[in-house]
């Protein structure tokens, strides 16, 4: 029987990547999210492309009461779980507009602790499996650019890592995802770095690797590493007068 993997937020392009990538190497694939219509024709596509089992999910990250249905409804619990959904926003919009700011905060925070939860628990009963979960370099510290979102990632980022710390006594594997700038459908139209922005394909790819070498924490693309210890490492006085 081939291993399965869930992937949560499945029809965003960083998903999309990361599913062909564990498709490749044989994984059986649970696509979940909002567009089932898309991931109902991916699931298609990676059935004749890879030939393991797909099957596609609807799965809403804000829709917290549905979450434990959700997970139970699947047929055959995943070895792991890989959380990808998010949602940018518009930093001026949140600043004046507190529905703007709680949709950043529940889609990449209070909806992926929600789920993750549950994963948690079945995890740690059966004493196996893995989550890996999409942050941002974002949320390793606040800039005025992107505070709010950033804020959401840097909780999702904490809940990780003790989430990771927790589930090391099971045996599960908890793994945090840093993406910097990544030309996703989701930026369009952002300027970014033409240097600094790596495909979906890439962060997908540094993923895998990141999995197989069990490692706990990886920036995407690498350099970012070293970029965000630069910029944690701004004297606070220095750092508000920067337009970052």
């Amino acid at each position: 029987m081939n291993r399965s993997v869930l992937i949560l937020g499945a029809s965003s392009d960083i998903a999309r990547a990361i599913a062909r990538k564990f498709g490749s190497e044989g994984w059986s694939l649970l696509l979940a999210g909002r567009d089932v219509e898309l991931l109902s024709r991916d699931a298609a596509d990676f059935r004749l492309r890879y030939k393991v089992d797909v099957e596609a999910f609807g799965f809403d990250a804000v829709a917290f009461e549905s979450h434990a249905r959700f997970w139970d409804s699947l047929p055959g619990k995943p070895e792991g779980v890989i959380c990808v959904f998010g949602y940018l926003g518009g930093q001026k919009v949140s600043e004046r507009n507190w529905d703007e700011a709680k949709k950043a905060i529940d889609t990449n925070f209070t909806g992926a602790v929600s789920i993750l939860n549950i994963a948690a628990n079945d995890f740690e009963e059966r004493k196996s499996g893995f989550i890996i979960g999409i942050s941002s370099v974002a949320g390793d510290r606040g800039r005025m650019s992107n505070y709010i979102y950033g804020s959401a990632k840097a909780g999702f980022t904490a809940y990780l890592s003790g989430l990771r710390a927790r589930l090391s006594k099971s045996e599960v594997k908890v793994m945090t995802v840093k993406p910097g700038f990544v030309a996703t459908r989701m930026t369009e139209g952002m300027s970014t770095p033409a240097l600094l922005t790596a495909t979906p394909q890439q962060v997908a790819a540094d993923v895998m690797r990141a999995y197989k070498r069990g490692k706990p924490v990886v920036y995407t693309r690498w350099f970012w590493k070293y970029i965000m210890l630069i910029i944690v490492h701004i004297p606070e006085r220095v750092f508000r007068k920067l337009k970052l």
